[in-house]
């Protein structure tokens, strides 16, 4: 089996140099309430300034851009979460930024773009997936794009979890991660590779969009169908070619979790915690919850926590949005 492509362990310490004290370093706590002699822990990137992990590949994949050269104004495709990062970056840079996100995006990810002062265009699921795999739009030619998962400086930035992880709670066995693009898998996988390789680290997807896990059943990059839901940082209906080229021997293991369990698994961090996950944080903690084992050490990747209060109040009163 192909070993997968880690980014190097120097580039995801010169991006935790780079980032400095602009994303924070994120607690890692114990769930309240885990089974038997099994442990399971919370990484808190909800916490982080824009509400998820994406500030911190947005923040290394921009400040990489400028150190090569100047940044007219840049523009990325995003779910919501990406789109949200870069923006927070480019309004402290004063750099011109546009996003481009799905017609189904969360208004709680469209108001904190606002917030943030980017521009919007919103386009069908379809169409924003293939300026993600062309980097192409016609009108904004003379931007930079920053890919939401596909590049190295992304996948650095996203990989000093992984340095945290492995700094923070030294005997940790399994990381359980939602995987979209890839972007966040990739670089903490590439961490522990150079740092604790015995270590787990465990892809996960709603039942809605499970390319990656086809991917793994397959053994070549799959398209499968996604049905939106709830959970939309997550879950997609292909794998980029070359970040299967990355994963594939780097990420050998899947989880795919129902949207009933994904919803218990947001309760329960809001009644035991008082932490607000969204679809992609849950789904991460469902899988941890169902595959708790005898005396190990597990963590749920709680990457963000930019959910509609509409969809949250549903799951709060015990319902499925």
């Amino acid at each position: 089996m192909p070993s997968g492509e880690p980014v190097p362990l120097e580039a995801i310490r010169q991006a935790r140099r780079r980032l400095g004290s602009l994303t924070l370093r994120t607690p890692v706590i114990p769930l309240d309430g885990s089974s038997g002699d099994s442990r399971i822990f919370l990484k808190l990137e909800n916490l982080q300034p824009t509400g998820s992990f994406k500030v911190r590949g947005a923040g290394n994949s921009i400040l990489a851009a400028l150190e090569r050269g100047n940044v007219a104004g840049v523009f990325t495709t995003s779910a919501g979460n990406m789109a949200q990062a870069l923006a927070w970056h480019a309004q402290r840079l004063r750099i011109p930024c546009t996003t481009i996100v799905p017609d189904t995006a969360p208004e709680a990810k469209l108001a904190g773009i606002r917030r943030f002062g980017a521009e919007i265009i919103q386009l069908p699921w379809a169409e924003v997936w293939n300026i993600t795999l062309t980097q192409v739009y016609p009108p904004l030619r003379d931007r930079l794009y920053v890919p939401p998962f596909n590049h190295p400086d992304m996948i650095a930035g996203n990989g000093t979890i992984g340095l945290e992880l492995f700094e923070d709670l030294p005997e940790v066995d399994s990381v359980y991660v939602a995987i979209g693009g890839g972007g966040l898998i990739g670089g903490i996988a590439s961490a522990f590779r150079a740092l604790k390789p015995a270590v787990r680290v465990i892809a996960v997807e709603p039942e809605t969009a499970t390319a990656y896990t086809a991917s793994l059943r397959a053994g070549v990059a799959s398209e499968v169908r996604r049905t939106p839901s709830f959970v939309d940082g997550s879950g997609s209906s292909s794998v980029f070619p070359e970040m299967w080229k990355r994963l594939h021997g780097l990420v050998t293991e899947s989880r795919v979790v129902s949207l009933a369990d994904t919803a218990a698994a947001i309760r329960l961090l809001f009644e035991r915690h008082r932490v607000v996950a969204e679809g992609a944080a849950g789904t991460a903690l469902a899988a941890a919850r169902l595959d708790e084992h005898r005396g190990a050490v597990s963590v749920a990747v709680i990457s963000g926590g930019n959910i509609d209060t509409g969809k949250l109040t549903t799951i709060l009163s015990g319902s499925v949005p």
